[in-house]
C-alpha cells in the first residue's frame, strides 16, 4: 500500500509542465509544515492566555501589529527583489543574482540601523500606556517590553529576506520549514514557563519575537553553505547601481505595502481605541480559526508569483492562463470549506477555548465573508505583482487606505467589532472585481492605458 501511495504521489508530482510540477511540490510540502505550524498555535493560544491573561495577550498582539508595521518600510525592496532574482534565474543570470541579494541586505541593514538609531533615544520619552490604551500597566514596563520588541524587529527586519530569496528560488516550502521551526521551539518554551515561572509577559514577548528570529538566522547560514551558496551575500558584490533595478518596480510596490498596511495591520489599533485590549484577544481569536483558511489558499498561491515571472518572461501566456483557471475552480472550492467553517465555528470555539473567551455570531460571519473576497482578489494580485503591471493597484489601493479607517471606524459605531472587518471586507469585494477585468484584458491581450501599466 505504502508503495502504491509513493508511486502515485510521484505521478502526481512529475505530471505536467515542470513549473507546476515544482509547485506542486512546494505545495505539498507547504501543506504539511504550515498545518502542523497552525496546529501549534492553536494549542499556544489557550496556553499564553492562561499563563498571563486576555488583556495582556492582546496588548501583544496589539503591540506586534505596530512594529510589524516597520516591515513594510523596505522600501518595496523584498517584492522588488522577489521579481528581480525569478527573472535573472528564468534568463541564467547568476552574477546579477548574486549582486541583488548582496545590495538588498546592505540597503536593509542600513535601515535598521537608522530606525535603532532613532528609536533608541525616544522610546523612554513616550507614553505607551496612552498610545496602546493600556490601564493599570505599572507592572508591566511597557517602555522595556517595547524596546526588547523592536531591537528583535530591526534584526529580524535584516534576516528575514531569506524568505523572500526561497520565494523567488521556487522553494517556498523552505520558508515553511522555518517559521514551523521557530513556532515549535517558541510554544515548547512557553509551555515549560507555564509551568514553573512566574507571570511575566516580558518572556513571553521575548520568546515570541526572539526565538522565530534565531531560527531564522540559522537557517540563513546553513542554507548559505550550501542550497544557495551561489546567491551568498557578500561586501564586494554590494553595489548600490543595482538599487535603481530593485526600487523601480519596488518603490510601487511600498507604497502599496503602505496602503495594505493600513487596509489589514490597523484593525488591532482601531479596536484596542475605541474597545480596549481585551476586544483584540476576542477579534484576533475569531481571524487565527477563519486563517486556517487563508493560511492553505496562501500555500496554493505563494509560489505562482514567481513562476508568473518566470512565464511571462518566456512569453508562456497558455500555462498562466491554464493555471488562472484552476485557481478559480480551488477558490470555488474554498468558498464552500468557508461556509462550513462558519456553521461549525461555535462548537470550534467552544472545544478550543472553553468559556475563556466569548465570540460573537455576527462577527464570525463577517470574518467569512473577509475570508471569501480576500482570497477572491488576491489569486489576481499574484499574478499581476509577478508579471509587474502593478500601476493601477497603486492608486486603488491609496484610495481605499483613505478611506478604510474612516469607513472601519462609522461601521464599528454600528456592528462593534466587526465593522472592522466588515470594512476591509467591502474594499477586497471592489479590488477583487477590478483585479479580475484587468487580469482577463492582459491575458486577451486587450489591455491599454492604466489596465496594461
Amino acid at each position: 500500500m505504502i508503495q502504491y501511495l509513493t508511486v502515485k504521489l510521484n505521478s502526481f508530482f512529475d505530471n505536467g509542465h515542470a513549473r507546476s510540477s515544482q509547485i506542486k511540490k512546494n505545495i505539498f510540502y507547504s501543506l504539511i509544515l504550515k498545518g502542523l505550524s497552525m496546529a501549534i498555535g492553536f494549542l499556544l493560544i489557550p496556553i499564553t492566555i492562561n499563563y498571563i491573561n486576555p488583556s495582556q495577550f492582546g496588548l501583544w498582539l496589539t503591540l506586534s501589529s505596530i512594529i510589524g508595521w516597520l516591515n513594510f518600510f523596505d522600501i518595496g525592496l523584498a517584492n522588488g527583489l522577489k521579481n528581480k532574482l525569478a527573472e535573472s534565474s528564468a534568463l541564467g543570470q547568476t552574477l546579477n543574482s548574486r549582486i541583488y541579494v548582496s545590495t538588498t541586505y546592505a540597503i536593509l541593514g542600513i535601515i535598521s540601523l537608522i530606525a535603532l538609531v532613532i528609536f533608541l533615544p525616544i522610546n523612554p520619552f513616550l507614553n505607551w500606556e496612552s498610545i496602546l490604551n493600556v490601564k493599570n500597566s505599572k507592572d508591566l514596563n511597557l517602555n522595556s517590553l517595547v524596546l526588547v520588541v523592536f531591537i528583535t524587529f530591526c534584526v529580524q527586519f535584516v534576516f528575514q529576506i531569506i524568505n523572500t530569496i526561497l520565494t523567488a528560488w521556487h522553494v517556498p516550502s523552505k520558508v515553511s520549514l522555518i517559521a514551523f521551526l521557530g513556532q515549535l521551539f517558541s510554544a515548547t518554551i512557553i509551555y515549560i514557563l507555564s509551568k514553573s515561572v512566574v507571570v511575566n509577559l516580558v518572556y513571553i514577548v521575548a520568546i515570541l519575537a526572539g526565538v522565530p528570529l534565531l531560527i531564522q538566522i540559522i537557517a540563513s547560514i546553513i542554507l548559505y553553505k550550501f542550497s544557495l551558496k551561489s546567491l551568498k551575500p557578500s561586501f564586494k558584490f554590494v553595489d548600490f547601481k543595482y538599487a535603481k533595478d530593485l526600487l523601480q518596480v519596488g518603490g510601487i510596490f511600498f507604497i502599496i505595502q503602505i496602503g495594505a498596511l493600513i487596509l489589514v495591520q490597523t484593525d488591532n489599533i482601531i479596536i484596542i481605541r475605541l474597545f480596549g485590549p481585551k476586544e483584540v484577544t476576542t477579534f484576533n481569536v475569531a481571524f487565527k480559526l477563519y486563517s486556517i483558511i487563508t493560511m492553505i489558499f496562501t500555500i496554493v498561491i505563494t509560489p505562482f508569483w514567481s513562476a508568473f515571472t518566470d512565464a511571462y518572461a518566456r512569453n508562456d501566456l497558455k500555462w498562466i492562463h491554464e493555471v488562472l483557471t484552476k485557481m478559480q475552480k480551488y477558490w470555488l472550492v474554498l468558498v464552500g470549506i468557508t461556509i462550513l467553517m462558519f456553521f461549525s465555528a461555535p462548537f470550534i470555539y467552544k472545544l478550543w477555548l472553553k468559556d475563556s473567551v466569548e465570540l460573537p455570531t455576527f462577527l464570525s460571519f463577517i470574518m467569512a465573508l473577509w475570508v471569501i473576497a480576500y482570497s477572491f482578489q488576491t489569486m489576481y494580485v499574484y499574478f499581476l505583482n509577478g508579471i509587474g503591471k502593478i500601476r493601477l493597484q497603486l492608486y486603488l489601493i491609496v484610495f481605499t487606505a483613505l478611506i478604510n479607517i474612516p469607513l472601519a471606524i462609522v461601521l464599528s459605531h454600528k456592528f462593534g467589532i466587526a465593522g472592522v472587518t466588515l470594512s476591509n471586507t467591502l474594499i477586497f469585494i471592489f479590488l477583487g472585481i477590478i483585479y479580475y477585468i484587468q487580469t482577463q484584458r492582459i491575458l486577451n491581450k486587450t489591455a491599454t492605458g492604466i489596465f496594461n501599466k
